[in-house]
């Protein structure tokens, strides 16, 4: 038996019906406002390409490792659904099991968002079941084969201002150039830098990488200026195709001043045979240090995204790779391992340096009181696990008795899902109103700094902190 599908206008507010009708006016101010994603995930050369989408498993469990990740703790084989680089499956059997187990995400961000998508997009009425998997597949598998989902079309429909994704220093971003190429397409799609395959010696591809890079310079694998030339000519490629910005996955916020000499030779060691440990903590401190140093002269913004033990689980990353839901948090620290790295540019007026963590306990011990000083420091919105509706709400309590309004990102939806984008946006805004409708309530603000603040949020904040103009 199926239950009713259906969004609550007033899902994320207040429960208090004075608070919420604050909440409510907050919301409608900014509801309408294009959409500015700054960091994101999703392929350029789908857009480019812009067909129909496969069918609604592909499209809704094959790449959402928030999906994917909770049905194999139910005890899902995820070669059933095809996950990572398992082998194709029939993608009607695949969506029949995510139906079997819509239950599993009563109450989780996915279940939210994929509400939100359920409904907005496709009308649906009926939770997910056994008994309507057949018929909601061809429900959806119709709407998406037809012209007005294509992925370019999509772009006008949901009103994206700036679509970043993330790229690989060395791609050709040729996709980004023809994109740039094509007519009516008024969304400002723009490459991010990220380097984290250069400058984490124990990624096993690290010395084909760094090798690669030295040699786009015209220099062999173990000559380490002339990797370093490499990676700031394809910078230099970067923004010519657009970018504002640079991304950094490091394994931990770490800092470590070292001169050239001595980063060289640790270069020359892990092109040679690798680091480990200690060694590869200094190397990939030292290079943070040197992104910074080009962030500087360059004026990329540099986010940075620390604190996951990738792959945790080894057998599902022999059998499905990277990126296939077993990365976990870890505990962060910031004020000491970045201490050489702000202490020399903290205080530069033109660099942007945009903090992130998913371990909550750091936001107001660390992040706030470090952008409540350094003129450089942002304070990055929840993301991956905790870019939810609570933990977006503990994150403004506790960053903004410190910082107000001025030092925190935007919201960043970090997503690979592109359907999902309009809904993580919107749920971000209706958390930010409950958040403001409560200060208001309690004396804190008046309704014109509310407004004020809400707008700031949504549209104002993200093009300063990005550089958008």
């Amino acid at each position: 038996m199926a239950f009713p599908l259906h969004l609550d206008p007033d899902r994320l507010f207040p429960v208090d019906p004075a608070t919420r009708d604050i909440a409510r006016e907050l919301y409608k101010s900014v509801a309408d406002l294009p959409i500015i994603s700054p960091h994101g995930h999703v392929d350029p050369q789908m857009v480019l390409d812009n067909q129909y989408f496969s069918d609604p498993a592909e499209l809704f469990l094959t790449y959402d490792h928030y999906v994917f990740r909770l049905l194999n703790a139910a005890g899902v084989d995820l070669h059933d659904l095809g996950v990572g680089k398992a082998a194709p499956v029939d993608p009607r059997q695949a969506w029949r099991i995510f139906c079997r187990h819509w239950p599993l995400f009563d109450g989780t961000a996915s279940g939210y968002w994929l509400t939100h998508e359920f409904v907005t997009l496709f009308g649906i009425t009926e939770e997910p079941c056994e008994d309507n998997a057949d018929a909601l597949f061809d429900l959806i598998n119709s709407r998406i084969h037809q012209d007005d989902f294509l992925p370019q079309r999509l772009l006008e429909r949901f009103d994206i201002e700036v679509l970043a994704t993330t790229d690989d220093p060395l791609d050709s971003l040729q996709a980004h150039h023809a994109l740039a190429q094509v007519d009516g397409i008024h969304t400002r799609i723009i490459p991010t830098w990220r380097p984290d395959a250069y400058s984490n010696a124990r990624k096993p591809q690290f010395v084909q990488a760094a090798a690669a890079m030295a040699a786009s310079a015209g220099g062999e694998a173990d000559d380490f200026a002339a990797f370093m030339r490499g990676l700031r000519a394809s910078r230099e490629r970067f923004i010519a195709a657009g970018a504002v910005s640079t991304d950094h996955g490091v394994s931990q916020p770490l800092a470590v001043e070292l001169t050239d000499e001595e980063a060289g030779a640790l270069y020359r060691r892990a092109v040679a045979d690798g680091l480990q440990g200690a060694d590869a903590d200094a190397f990939e401190g030292a290079m943070l240090m040197r992104f910074a140093q080009m962030a500087v002269e360059d004026g990329l913004v540099m986010t940075v995204h620390p604190g996951v033990y990738r792959n945790h689980c080894s057998q599902a990353f022999a059998d499905f790779g990277a990126d296939t839901g077993h990365d976990i948090p870890v505990s962060t620290e910031y004020t000491r391992k970045m201490q050489p790295l702000l202490d020399k540019f903290g205080q530069e007026k033109d660099f942007h340096l945009v903090l992130f963590t998913i371990d909550e306990t750091v936001y107001s011990r660390e992040l706030a009181p470090l952008a409540g000083f350094y003129r450089s420091v942002y304070v990055g919105a929840p993301w991956w696990f905790i870019d939810e509706p609570d933990a977006i709400g503990r994150w403004r309590a506790a960053v903004t008795g410190t910082l107000g309004f001025s030092r925190t990102s935007g919201f960043i939806d970090d997503t690979r899902a592109y359907l999902s984008i309009p809904a993580r946006h919107d749920m971000a805004r209706r958390a930010d109103a409950a958040f403001l409708a409560r200060y208001v309530r309690e004396g804190r603000l008046s309704e014109p700094a509310a407004m004020r603040a809400i707008h700031r949020l949504t549209d104002t904040q993200p093009r300063h902190v990005f550089k958008l103009g």
